[in-house]
C-alpha cells in the first residue's frame, strides 16, 4: 500500500472522528437547551397565578373606594353599589364594584385591568387588550389566599356608565373580565367572573346579601357614605385565557 492509499485512510477517519463529534455536540447542546426550557417552564410554574371565586366560607372583606366609600364583599360574593362617596372625587353618583377572589395559582397575582360588561356575557373571546380599564392602585392576591378586585365607574358621559347603572340598580347579572400576570410582569391572564343574584341561585336569602357590618364597632368601615343599592351576587368563572403563552385549550 502506497503514502497515497494511506493518506486517503487517514482523511476519511478524520473525516468520521470529526461527524461523530459533530453528533455528540449536537445531543450534547440539545439536551441542555431541552433542560434549559424545562427549567425555565418550571420557574416560571413557580410564578404563575390563576385567579377563581373565593370560596363561600372565606371572611368577608372591607374595601375602601378613594372618596371613602366603603363596601362588604362576602366569600364567593360580590358587590355592586352606586352613591356619592364623600364627594372628594366628583358630585355625580359612581358605580361601585368589587368581587371576592382566590388565588389558585403557585405565584402573586397582580390586577392589572378590568373590562365591564353589562349582564351575562358569553362570547368565547375576550375583550381587545386596549379597551381595559388600568387599575388606579395595584391590587395584590397572595398565593393560595384569598383577596379581591374593585373598580368603579364615575363618568357619566361614559357608554358603559348608564347600562352599568342600571344593572346594579335592577340587581341584574353582570360579567367582568380581569386581566393580571405574575409579579414579575410577564405571564398575563384574562379570566371572565359573571356575577349572578344569590336569588337566581337559591331561593333562600344569603345572610350576607344586605351587607350588613360585622358588628366589630369600627365606625369609620362601618360607615357607608353612598346611597347604595344592594349587593349580594354570587361570582362564577366561566373562561380563562392566556395572553403571553398558548391558550390551556
Amino acid at each position: 500500500m502506497n503514502w497515497s492509499n494511506w493518506a486517503t485512510i487517514a482523511d476519511l477517519a478524520t473525516a468520521l472522528g470529526t461527524l461523530v463529534l459533530a453528533v455528540a455536540t449536537f445531543s450534547a447542546v440539545r439536551s441542555a437547551n431541552l433542560t434549559a426550557r424545562i427549567a425555565q417552564e418550571s420557574l416560571l410554574v413557580g410564578l404563575r397565578p390563576v385567579l377563581m371565586p373565593s370560596r363561600r366560607d372565606d371572611p368577608l372583606q372591607k374595601v375602601n373606594f378613594g372618596d371613602k366609600h366603603w363596601v362588604r364583599i362576602p366569600g364567593g360574593g360580590a358587590v355592586g353599589e352606586v352613591g356619592c362617596g364623600d364627594g372628594s372625587m366628583g358630585s355625580d353618583p359612581a358605580i361601585y364594584l368589587a368581587v371576592s377572589l382566590r388565588n389558585a395559582g403557585s405565584g402573586i397575582a397582580v390586577l392589572h385591568g378590568w373590562r365591564f360588561y353589562p349582564g351575562w356575557h358569553r362570547d368565547d373571546t375576550h375583550a381587545p387588550l386596549e379597551e381595559f380599564v388600568r387599575q388606579t392602585r395595584d391590587l395584590f392576591i397572595p398565593v393560595g389566599d384569598f383577596g379581591f378586585w374593585q373598580g368603579a365607574m364615575r363618568d357619566v358621559s361614559d357608554p358603559q356608565y348608564g347600562p352599568a347603572r342600571e344593572i346594579i340598580e335592577n340587581l341584574k347579572a353582570w360579567t367582568v373580565e380581569l386581566l393580571y400576570g405574575d409579579h414579575e410582569g410577564g405571564q398575563r391572564a384574562i379570566t371572565r367572573f359573571t356575577m349572578l343574584r344569590f336569588g337566581d341561585m337559591n331561593p333562600d336569602a344569603d345572610p350576607h346579601a344586605d351587607g350588613a357590618g360585622d358588628g366589630d364597632g369600627d365606625a369609620d368601615a362601618d360607615a357607608d357614605t353612598g346611597s347604595g343599592a344592594g349587593s349580594g351576587w354570587l361570582v362564577s368563572q366561566s373562561r380563562h385565557w392566556n395572553i403571553d403563552r398558548p391558550d390551556p385549550r
